[in-house]
């Protein structure tokens, strides 16, 4: 049988685990595809081969294409959101010297509280804190925002590649960091730095990657997207089950994938992080997330906080810019391609975001589907459906 190739592009971080194991696993051959994985060195470039037509699809950051479809960032071609990669597995780190300020405020690293974690960073750092993120665009920016928007801080958000981020602190670049597994433990097995938070501890289910492709070409090749779909849902299905993990860890550290220690990828599949040089061990559950839970669903809900976030930022009109970030949100596309693999699909398409203090069971067309909980850290309730104006 003739595989139908697919250019697939990447960023070399754990998220990007679905895709790889779709590609490594059969997931992508079953479909009766041939994925063409394409390494990009950041953001902006991958961003680019996507919008040139040098890749099919991309492993993309969440918030990207719903500031494209708000007109933010030059570029006014329409990215679909079609599935969510991942859930969480960023982590926020500090340098050394910060860290030793903040031990000396009396911060125990618990790796939890992310507003305890708030007021102990303002009274430790000295100036204008300079925090390296991957991308202006990203779930990076807005969780950083707006955990520290009430912080009495002043700080400035440098833009560094993930694979860049550890060699910036201990160069003395930046002083913190947000950024995806396994770049953070890198920081730490390199004595640079001791991280503070797991993203989760701001957002419990903040959505991180997402597979995106041009509105073009989801338009003009529907049996492709859906295949691509199913390849990638099954991947992820995959990933959940526990006795994968060392095998996925092993595939995503070689050097054509993620090219870092599979050690350190194992450790953030399981939650069990290493903080700081000294081995410092927290256990966080969820500390990433592929499937358990309707991971994968790409709720409207979900995207319109991002653009919330934005539109508040840059005076946009919030109604709009909620209804332009919904439309992205491919719901129609995951519900028909991802039926016939037996996917269980919710009965809405949005939700109250941060109202789930619990495991929850919601209505769903197999019966009911348990979400977990997805509590902001301030006990915000997000509602995509309110009236503004």
């Amino acid at each position: 049988m003739t595989l139908a190739v697919l250019r697939i592009g990447f960023v070399p971080l754990l998220d990007m685990a679905p895709i790889v194991i779709a590609h490594e696993m059969g997931f992508a051959a079953a479909e009766g595809l041939a994925f063409d994985l394409r390494r990009a060195p950041s953001w902006s470039s991958l961003r680019d081969l996507l919008l040139w037509g040098q890749v099919d699809a991309a492993h993309m950051l969440a918030p990207l294409p719903v500031a494209m479809a708000l007109g933010l960032g030059g570029a006014v071609e329409r990215l679909d959101i079609l599935q969510v990669l991942s859930l969480n597995g960023d982590v926020i780190g500090v340098s050394q010297a910060l860290s030793d300020r903040l031990r000396a405020t009396g911060h125990d690293f618990g790796f939890a509280d992310a507003a305890c974690a708030a007021r102990d960073l303002a009274l430790a750092a000295n100036g204008v804190l300079r925090i390296g993120v991957p991308f202006p665009f990203s779930t990076h920016v807005e969780l950083v925002r707006y955990w520290l928007r009430d912080a009495d801080l002043e700080f400035a958000l440098n833009t560094i590649p993930p694979p860049r981020m550890a060699e910036a602190l201990a160069a003395g670049e930046i002083d913190a960091f947000c950024v995806g597994e396994p770049w953070g433990s890198v920081a730490v097995e390199q004595g640079a730095g001791t991280l503070l938070l797991p993203s989760r501890a701001i957002w419990a289910v903040a959505p991180e990657k997402v597979l995106a492709a041009r509105h073009d070409w989801v338009c003009e090749n529907p049996s492709l997207t859906g295949r691509l779909m199913r390849a990638i849902w099954r991947a992820a299905r995959w990933l959940c089950l526990p006795e994968n993990r060392a095998i996925a860890s092993e595939i995503l550290a070689r050097s054509e994938y993620v090219n870092a220690p599979a050690e350190l990828l194992d450790r953030a599949l399981r939650g069990e992080m290493v903080i700081s040089p000294q081995g410092e061990l927290r256990r966080v559950p969820d500390m990433i997330r592929f499937f358990d839970g309707a991971a994968s669903f790409p709720w409207r809900s979900q995207a319109a906080w991002f653009a919330d976030q934005m539109a508040a930022r840059h005076g946009f009109d919030r109604s709009l810019s909620l209804a332009a970030a919904k439309a992205i949100c491919r719901t129609d596309l995951y519900r028909m391609n991802l039926r016939s693999a037996g996917a269980d699909l919710p009965g809405a398409s949005e939700k109250l975001e941060g109202s789930l203090l619990h495991p929850t069971a919601v209505a769903s067309e197999q019966g009911e589907m348990i979400l977990t909980p997805d509590v902001f850290f301030d006990g915000q309730i997000f509602d995509s459906g309110q009236k503004f104006g």
